[in-house]
């Protein structure tokens, strides 16, 4: 099999995707601004002339988006330069085709001849250090405006496990996947079983959607950022996030990680 190219290498999906295909004997071509490693290429979303290499010979395209006022024109150009390749393209559950900005992405990545539009839900590894709920926990309390909802958080390397499958298998899946883990739980009850690891009791706060905008802009978000996210926290407070598929265990053969099995093997 030809090369696959990686987008976002060196992110929470990315990295593993990279280590996944090379699991399986596929050479993963790492797209990075600055390659520095072996296996590493130069891509650059605002620089086009550093598409028709990065995709030169490659079968399949791992496809994150740039973060941009608006992607679509990036992602539509670059694709000019992918017109046979199978693109599988990170999106999330929160996710569809009226939401601004990022909606119209999946509509370009079905014109390729084989797709998939991944749409996982809240990543796991959002508790862990480094991250604002992770920094939050370790501080013993979690602010969110989600109230008593569920998350079925899912953990990044089934997200790339499935993204894998989706790439290499002989047969395009050419659809959308919702990914979740085993089971949804409440911030509440992710914060019970983070401060168990942690050794120190761990809170939700919920807040109002208006207060949690207030909250992640005084922790220095942008302020149209901070409102979208709110939003979002909004949208989980309705029940948007409060379900499970079986897609991590249909697509790859095996179940999915459950959060407790996350947390004793990555909180810190």
């Amino acid at each position: 099999m030809s090369d696959v190219l990686v987008l976002g290498s060196t992110g929470t999906t990315g990295s593993r995707v990279v280590r996944g295909l090379e699991a399986a004997g596929v050479r993963a071509r790492a797209a990075t601004r600055n390659p520095v490693k072996p296996g590493q290429i130069r891509f650059d979303w605002e620089d086009p002339e550093t598409y028709g290499p990065a995709l030169d010979g490659v079968s399949a395209v791992y496809l994150i988006a740039p973060v941009a006022a608006d992607p679509q024109p990036l992602v539509e150009e670059f694709l000019k330069h992918a017109p046979d390749a199978r693109v599988v393209l990170l999106s999330s559950s929160a996710v569809d085709e009226h939401t601004p900005v990022l909606g119209g992405l999946p509509g370009l990545v079905r014109r390729q001849p084989g797709w998939a539009v991944l749409r996982p839900s809240w990543f796991m590894q959002n508790f862990t250090a480094g991250n604002l709920v992770g920094d939050s926990a370790r501080a013993g309390r979690i602010v969110t405006a989600t109230g008593d909802a569920r998350v079925a958080f899912v953990d990044a390397g089934d997200i790339a496990a499935v993204a894998v499958r989706a790439l290499l298998d002989p047969e395009p899946h050419n659809t959308g996947h919702l990914i979740t883990g085993p089971r949804a739980l409440s911030y509440d009850e992710a914060a019970g079983i983070v401060g168990k690891r942690l050794g120190h009791p761990v809170v939700h706060a919920p807040v109002s959607t208006h207060e949690y905008q207030r909250f992640l802009v005084r922790d220095g978000l942008p302020e149209s950022y901070a409102e979208m996210l709110a939003l979002l926290d909004e949208a989980i407070r309705g029940g948007a996030e409060d379900r499970v598929t079986d897609t991590v265990e249909r697509v790859t053969g095996r179940p999915a990680r459950d959060f407790r099995t996350f947390a004793k093997e990555e909180i810190r």
